[in-house]
């Protein structure tokens, strides 16, 4: 029976993963005019792309699986900041 595979996540992975992903993410909608259900699809792919490719290149699971932590910790981290931001100007009503 093969094992769950160890997946060795560090404080780097959040400081620099996610954050570029929410930027990627960004500069996508600046430039690309993306509708807004397709963001986080946009997230996803982006962190499985730095998550397979660069922080988890050895493991595929573990990659596949931080993948979408970055993408989705992403789109959380960008719609708390915006939610905090609105209810600090007192624009949500």
């Amino acid at each position: 029976m093969e094992s769950f595979p160890i997946i060795h996540t560090n404080f780097w992975d959040a400081v620099i993963a996610v954050p570029l992903v929410v930027i990627l993410t960004q500069l996508c909608k600046i430039f690309f005019q993306i509708p807004k259900h397709f963001i986080s699809v946009i997230a996803n792919i982006f962190g499985l792309i730095i998550s397979i490719f660069f922080a988890h290149s050895g493991n595929i699971w573990a990659g596949i699986f931080m993948g979408f932590f970055y993408g989705n910790a992403a789109v959380g981290l960008y719609s708390s900041l915006k939610t905090q931001l609105q209810k600090y100007r007192n624009e949500d009503g």
